[in-house]
């Protein structure tokens, strides 16, 4: 399975993202804003505004340095100080595409929670089936995954350099997974 990966195709994002959509409206959370992890969140936090029409915030958190070495812990490249006032007591939904290891979604919800909002929480694409480094803190009780996944490497549309290749190879995993009798997530 190491060589395996998930194809993620815009189609495909857009579909994940309108059945969040219905999961937090059903759910009876109503957010104030939306707070979009980049480089990953953005483009799905785009999509979910069609949906639930809210301001986004943009934050940047990266493991890696200008050197692409890899950092102990998440930094900040680009936060939202200038509208702290703005988030204390209010809903914020957290978006982001994969909760991998956990570390950038549990450190962006520990700087959040010091802007003192009624409540936070986290949507996101993908969910990896492993053990997280890190546990989100007991603030955070609404968890909005559009599916989980084991461990594998998933290639999302915003970083191919071939789009029609992505969506070539994303066709070709929906065949292989009806064939072998896999049930398609969307």
């Amino acid at each position: 399975m190491a060589e395996e990966k998930l194809y993620v195709s815009y189609n495909t994002v857009h579909k994940l993202i309108k059945k969040l959509a219905g999961k937090i409206i059903e759910s009876g959370f109503d957010p104030d804003v939306i707070v979009a992890i980049g480089s990953g969140g953005f483009i799905p936090a785009r999509i979910l505004k069609t949906f639930i029409n809210r301001p986004i915030y943009a934050v940047g958190i990266s493991y890696y340095g200008i050197d692409h070495k890899h950092r102990e812990h998440p930094t900040k490249i680009q936060w939202i100080d200038e509208v702290q006032e703005q988030l204390k007591g209010k809903k914020v939904l957290l978006i982001d595409e994969v909760d991998d290891t956990r570390a950038t979604l549990a450190y962006c919800v520990g700087e959040l929670l010091s802007y003192q909002p009624e409540e936070i929480a986290v949507l996101i694409l993908h969910n990896k089936l492993k053990q997280k480094d890190v546990e989100f803190p007991p603030e955070i009780k609404r968890y909005y995954p559009a599916m989980e996944v084991e461990d594998i490497w998933i290639k999302y549309p915003w970083d191919a350099e071939d789009i029609d290749e992505h969506e070539r190879l994303e066709k070709e995993m929906f065949e292989r997974m009806k064939k072998d009798g896999k049930e398609l997530f969307i």
